[in-house]
């Protein structure tokens, strides 16, 4: 459990492995039913409807952050590691010097292939009670650190991000230390296809 003055960060896990009647499965989906995100509702589809499952399959663990004060869920994010293909192009010879000392580099093709955190889902809960009392700096910070935790203890130097492409979105995730490095399309049966940009940062 990650902590801080003003949070916590519990890994849903901890509610569906617990053999306390207060939590539980379904005091879990109950608890997530009141996360509301009205800007992006496939954040708010992925905690509601995935998020239980894809911990369950060791798909990607899913991360709360509460507020210390009364316990409310003020957002979440969710990791998991996935293989990555990095061009070379964007990046200084320092980082890419850094980057070849764990990954395998096509040097043909001038990229990097390695195994990196995916920090999967960022999402605000905007409901009533919640609204307000986390920044979206704050939430990042939290993934962030548990991503360097992650680190810690399991090794690794790269996390990366997928977001739409939007210059507002694109610009916050470039303020905290991510670079552009390619596109991809998406793949999903509730939307339609489009155009993600990904961005990742040295941890």
């Amino acid at each position: 459990m990650q902590q801080t003055n003003n949070f916590i960060v519990l890994n849903i896990r901890e509610y569906l492995e617990n053999d306390d009647g207060r939590l539980g499965e379904d005091k879990l989906l109950q608890f997530l039913s009141e996360f509301s995100c009205p800007l992006n509702k496939d954040v708010e589809r992925f905690l509601k409807q995935q998020a239980i499952e894809f911990a369950k399959k060791h798909q990607a663990v899913t991360y709360l952050v509460l507020s210390l004060e009364d316990a409310e869920l003020l957002g979440y994010f969710s990791i998991t590691i996935k293989p990555l293909v990095v061009k070379a192009e964007p990046f200084s010879n320092t980082v890419k010097r850094k980057l070849g000392r764990f990954s395998e580099i096509d040097k043909g093709e001038q990229t990097y292939n390695l195994a990196a955190y995916l920090i999967a889902q960022l999402g605000k809960n905007f409901n009533d009670r919640a609204k307000g009392r986390i920044t979206g700096k704050e939430l990042l910070e939290s993934a962030i650190r548990q991503v360097q935790s992650l680190q810690y203890q399991a090794g690794g130097m790269v996390a990366f991000v997928e977001a739409e492409n939007n210059a507002k979105l694109l610009s916050f995730y470039e303020n905290y230390g991510f670079k552009q490095f390619d596109t991809r399309q998406t793949v999903s049966k509730e939307s339609e296809p489009h155009e993600l940009v990904q961005l990742l940062r040295l941890v």
